[in-house]
């Protein structure tokens, strides 16, 4: 038996659109097989091969090249695991500066799971970790229009007024945010539930609205809820959620 195993096939039926030339490490990633930093790990390990040759750093792959791993990376990277993740406050989800911590280095989880989608440094609740890249754009993409519920706390009297310009749209630098679900909790605090990610859209939201945001905390994606995890800790996917979550975004489950 081949001690390669070749990546070019795996999930074709999924990512058929890729544009090539592509950058290595988007094409694992695009591929499904690991994240874009764990693809440069493995580059820089030697462990990932192009017709045969060892791949560097930013090669491109072309549409009849043959893309393989060692089958000590496959055992590693292809069994997909899926965490909910109580995020904290003060932790960012990406791209962290001097000074700052990431979810991957507080998680316990390791570099290899990362999250999908944002909660910026200031925000704390629900987020999805996993080592498969397969689930990014099915969850992410507006297009599928998967809800995501989130508790605001705001600086001053919430108004009637200000529920319903939620609810139909709130225009942010030239954007008009898509309708939402929102009802007033308390006189400082409202549930929203939004079926878009703009970069900071609640906070964007309450400030077009002349309020700002005191706290917010996610506490469901899709089905997915955060109910009594605690800050700062996981809870790994049973196999039935794991069967679940990969039905409800049209990702073939993978049976190791």
């Amino acid at each position: 038996m081949s001690s390669k195993t070749t990546i070019n096939g795996i999930f074709a039926n999924i990512m058929d659109e890729i544009k090539y030339p592509i950058r290595i490490n988007r094409y694992l990633y695009l591929k499904g097989f690991c994240s874009r930093r764990k693809a440069d790990q493995l580059i820089k390990c030697g462990d990932i091969l192009i017709n045969g040759k060892v791949a560097t750093l930013g090669e491109k792959v072309l549409a009849n090249d043959n893309v393989t791993v060692g089958k000590k990376v496959k055992k590693l990277t292809s069994e997909y695991k899926y965490f909910l993740y109580h995020k904290p406050r003060g932790i960012v989800s990406h791209n962290p500066q001097s000074g700052e911590k990431s979810i991957e280095d507080v998680s316990g989880l390791g570099k290899n799971f990362f999250p999908v989608g944002r909660l910026d440094k200031a925000s704390h609740g629900l987020m999805l970790l996993t080592n498969d890249g397969r689930i990014v754009n099915s969850l992410l993409s507006p297009e599928f229009a998967h809800e995501r519920e989130y508790v605001v706390k705001v600086d001053k009297k919430i108004t009637n007024n200000f529920i319903s310009w939620l609810k139909r749209g709130v225009n942010i630098e030239g954007y008009i945010t898509k309708q939402s679900s929102a009802r007033k909790v308390n006189d400082f605090i409202f549930n929203i539930t939004l079926t878009e990610g703009k970069k900071h859209q609640i906070r964007r939201m309450t400030a077009a609205l002349g309020y700002q945001v005191e706290d917010l905390k996610r506490i469901r994606i899709m089905d997915l809820t955060l109910n009594n995890i605690e800050e700062g800790k996981s809870k790994e996917f049973s196999k039935r959620e794991k069967t679940a979550l990969l039905k409800a975004l049209s990702v073939p489950e993978i049976h190791n």
